[in-house]
């Protein structure tokens, strides 16, 4: 069973950001794909969505437009879409969430009224500081774009569009400074925050700077998740941390970067092709294919096809190492994209593997040490059970 839809309205982006995984690195589907999917590709996959939700009566799930830029396809196109949807998926016992995740370039009142009459909710793409953010997401000219995102963001925040706004996207800039950056995105006061390790794999590696140790992005992130989780007030969610956190007392992850369970997630192209998870691109230009097209193929054929099992192998998908470590309860192999490498595909563990070892025990240690806190306060009160 698939509970989370990525729909690429659009296959092509006005951002030239040098790690895109769809562009940028190996695979080159995209040339071949429509610039947008047409009216009948779109009335289809609604009706495949709507009978696959039927059937299973999942509590929730997620159709997410995503690019490329789907805000290019233009406000017509997404009304045409969520309108199908809504309609398709009246009455049906699962509350359907429908957002966009754009860079917010074009964002503007035209799309924000198609947004509000449909409950489309909008997540932004938006790199930290202006200058970590310019450097990483120019535009096809090279030139940088945060003012154009934080103008947008503007519109976002008011009171009359409060209600649209998801939060924000982050991809690690592992050159920039870690507070700095998770300060910069509050002050675009994101009701959430998701935080993602660049794409990697053992072939093409994560950019490690000189002399950073074997652990940098690890440090990197627990120097946001310290300053994150000593705010005297809860700042926002940033759903890495609020899941690790979750996760290691015994709850559920919300974040794909946790937990042993993998990813539920099925990416339709604009010419209908059914895709396993766009993270798979950064392996190589077969990677993320599949057999599969909506208008001969439904859900349910497309979750029991090899590709998809494998995303959702849990344990039994993993290498010994990693079955054997005392935290892979937690972290669960990491990305099965971070596993890769060519000579024996995905038993491996991730190439993040010190990083998310790191972060793991260092917020553990943390919440240990803050529950020993707290329960000498209440002693000291009087108030201990």
């Amino acid at each position: 069973m698939f509970t989370q839809f990525v729909v690429k309205l659009y296959s092509r982006c006005n951002f030239g950001c040098p790690d895109c995984y769809v562009y940028e690195h190996r695979d080159r589907g995209w040339r071949a794909e429509p610039l947008i999917m047409s009216p009948a590709t779109m009335r289809r996959l609604c009706i495949r969505i709507a009978e696959h939700l039927r059937r299973h009566r999942p509590q929730r799930a997620q159709v997410a437009l995503h690019g490329g830029e789907p805000l290019l396809a233009g406000p017509l196109a997404v009304e045409r879409f969520a309108r199908g949807l809504r309609d398709e998926t009246e009455g049906l016992p699962t509350q359907v969430d429908l957002l966009v995740q754009t860079n917010a370039s074009l964002l503007d009142r035209a799309f924000l009224d198609v947004f509000r009459r449909y409950g489309i909710t909008v997540g932004v793409s938006v790199d930290g500081t202006p200058e970590s953010h310019d450097r990483r997401r120019p535009d096809r000219g090279g030139h940088g774009t945060y003012t154009e995102v934080a103008r947008a963001l503007s519109l976002l925040r008011t009171p009359r569009h409060r209600p649209l706004y998801r939060g924000l996207l982050c991809v690690i800039d592992i050159e920039a400074d870690p507070v700095a950056t998770y300060e910069a995105l509050l002050e675009h006061e994101p009701p959430a925050v998701d935080l993602l390790l660049p794409l990697a794999t053992w072939q093409f590696p994560p950019h490690r700077p000189p002399g950073a140790g074997d652990a940098p992005y690890g440090h990197w992130l627990a120097a946001m998740f310290d300053r994150w989780f000593d705010a005297d007030r809860r700042e926002t969610s940033v759903r890495l941390f609020d899941s690790l956190l979750d996760v290691q007392l015994g709850g559920t992850s919300s974040s794909e970067m946790w937990g042993q369970y993998g990813a539920d997630v099925v990416v339709i192209q604009p010419s209908g092709l059914i895709e396993y998870n766009d993270v798979l691109k950064t392996v190589s230009s077969l990677a993320g294919r599949s057999p599969l097209h909506i208008a001969a193929h439904d859900f349910d054929h497309a979750a029991a096809d090899p590709g998809f099992a494998a995303e959702r192998a849990g344990l039994a998908g993993l290498c010994g190492q990693c079955r054997s470590c005392p935290v892979v309860d937690i972290c669960g192999g990491g990305l099965r994209a971070h596993r890769h490498r060519p000579d024996n595909g995905f038993d491996n563990p991730s190439c993040y593997c010190p990083d998310l070892r790191f972060l793991i025990d260092h917020a553990r240690n943390r919440l240990t040490k803050g529950v020993i806190s707290l329960r000498a306060r209440l002693d000291r009160k009087g108030m201990s059970a």
